[in-house]
């Protein structure tokens, strides 16, 4: 295993390139402790080292450190790791490591964020953001069903308070105005069946 090029990425940390290809980052300081140069060999005593030890270890506490400012879900904690340049079998570790402790849980995320935004948002909406952010579309499923027990309710109170900052009024309303303000609605991801019951309430 040639050691083929060091890239800087800041003053602190470095790319090791070997054979040609990304292998890891490394402190500058652990380079020079693991005596690494270009064009040298690296023996596979080093390379297991850095890769079955120092790596994994800090992968995990990069993963511990995010958790404990924000909640992630999975993906949105794998593309943080995937920024900081770990190899994808570090990840999966790391990954492993905070889901047997109950750190990383999409379930828990996902019932969390529906509770916090269903009185704010369309269910519609709630279901394209945690897509977005990742979330299996059975976990979702499930805390829907889980946090909706009754029915589409809250989301026709929530379409009445909307008509109400809108001085939305049924009586005076003219068929352009009803059909803009449907159109802006339905752009929320409300259903129509909701905004009609709404609207004539």
């Amino acid at each position: 295993m040639e050691v083929t090029e060091i890239r800087d990425i800041d003053k602190k940390r470095k790319k090791i390139y070997i054979d040609g290809e990304f292998a890891f980052v490394l402190y500058s300081g652990e380079i020079r402790d693991y005596k690494i140069k270009i064009g040298q060999e690296l023996p596979e005593t080093i390379y297991d080292e850095i890769m079955g030890i120092v790596l994994p270890k800090r992968a995990k506490l990069r993963a511990m450190n995010l958790l404990q400012k924000r909640d992630y879900t999975e993906k949105q904690l794998r593309d943080k790791l995937s920024d900081g340049d770990y190899p994808r079998e570090l990840i999966d570790e790391a990954i492993d490591y905070v889901k047997s402790y109950k750190y990383l849980d999409d379930e828990r995320y996902a019932r969390d964020y529906i509770t916090y935004q269903m009185a704010l948002r369309s269910k519609n909406r709630i279901i394209q953001d945690l897509t977005n952010k990742g979330i299996h579309k059975d976990v979702i499923q499930y805390a829907l069903e889980e946090l909706y027990e009754d029915g589409n309710d809250a989301e026709v109170d929530q379409i009445k308070k909307l008509l109400l900052k809108k001085h939305y009024d049924s009586e005076t309303a003219s068929y352009e105005d009803k059909q803009k303000i449907m159109a802006f609605l339905m752009r929320k991801g409300y259903q129509m069946s909701d905004i009609k019951k709404a609207m004539n309430n």
